[in-house]
């Protein structure tokens, strides 16, 4: 039996098969402990269909495989698809989608895996530093809510996902994650266990959709808010506001309404307050 792609050996032996190194444009660096790689995809629910984003050189991809009924990887490399194709040839549930990410229909991709009898769809993936925080927009903007999200970026991006209320890594994605999901973080990966090894340590994060409806009717409408709000740190959610109405009078109405302070931050509302103060927005546009 084979070494698995994510062992050191494995992983050099394909680079060099196929004249391939990791391109630091792409954000491109392997992970070579097969140990973790495994125990990431062991969070896929194995008769689901999973979602991967940035396979590289199959290293995760081949531990989906073993575990999902179904993986669609999307790559955006032009280089790695040849290779990936002949490495991934012996699962025939993985599909390699040559394709940005950030420009892919990802409710279409959903649609398609439930359409094919999957019973639900997982995120799994090992995130390009570089796009960590447009990729988990678009995941949590999807018409799809994945009941199950589990990527592994940079630590200090892992932080801001769990982030409490009033801390310097509380944000607008802080607020998005924990008003869709249950957010924890797994476990730490260090930077030896990649190839090239980054200049920082990595960390699973782990998001499980929360149970019950939705409060709000619009989800990315009330995202596009609690961006608004977050859009100057240094300014007062009194600025921020009165920046995304376009109207003075009706951002200072909106806090006086919630019981906020002219002088309050964003970074020091719950989610709850964001939804309570969506509403009193709404509420007072539509009168």
């Amino acid at each position: 039996m084979s070494k698995p792609i994510a062992s050191p050996s494995r992983t050099k032996e394909i680079l060099n098969t196929y004249g391939l190194h990791a391109k630091k444009g792409f954000g491109q660096n392997f992970l070579v402990d097969a140990s973790a790689a495994a125990k990431i995809a062991s969070l896929a629910e194995a008769d689901g269909a999973v979602i991967e984003i940035g396979p590289g050189i199959g290293s995760l991809t081949e531990q989906l495989a073993m575990r999902a009924k179904q993986v669609m990887a999307f790559e955006i490399d032009d280089s790695l698809i040849p290779m990936l194709q002949d490495v991934l040839a012996p699962y025939e549930n993985v599909r390699i989608v040559h394709q940005d990410i950030l420009e892919a229909d990802i409710d279409a991709a959903a649609e398609e895996l439930l359409a094919a009898g999957c019973s639900s769809i997982a995120v799994i993936a090992n995130l390009p530093y570089y796009i960590t925080t447009p990729v988990l927009f678009r995941l949590f903007e999807a018409s799809y809510a994945f009941p199950l999200i589990s990527v592994m970026v940079q630590k200090e991006v892992a932080d801001r996902f769990a982030a409490p209320v009033n801390s310097p890594d509380y944000g607008a994605l802080s607020v998005e994650a924990q008003y869709l999901y249950n957010v924890r973080r797994v476990f730490n990966v260090p930077r030896n266990c990649f190839m090239p090894a980054p200049n920082v340590d990595s960390a699973v994060v782990s998001f499980e959709k929360k149970q019950g409806d939705e409060p709000l009717a619009d989800r990315n409408d009330f995202f596009a808010f609690v961006k608004g709000c977050f859009k100057q740190r240094r300014k007062t959610l009194y600025n921020n506001l009165r920046e995304y109405t376009g109207d003075p009078a009706l951002a200072a109405e909106l806090l006086k309404e919630a019981g906020l302070a002219e002088g309050v931050r964003a970074q020091q509302l719950d989610t709850e307050a964001f939804v309570q103060l969506y509403r009193i927005l709404k509420k007072e546009v539509s009168e």
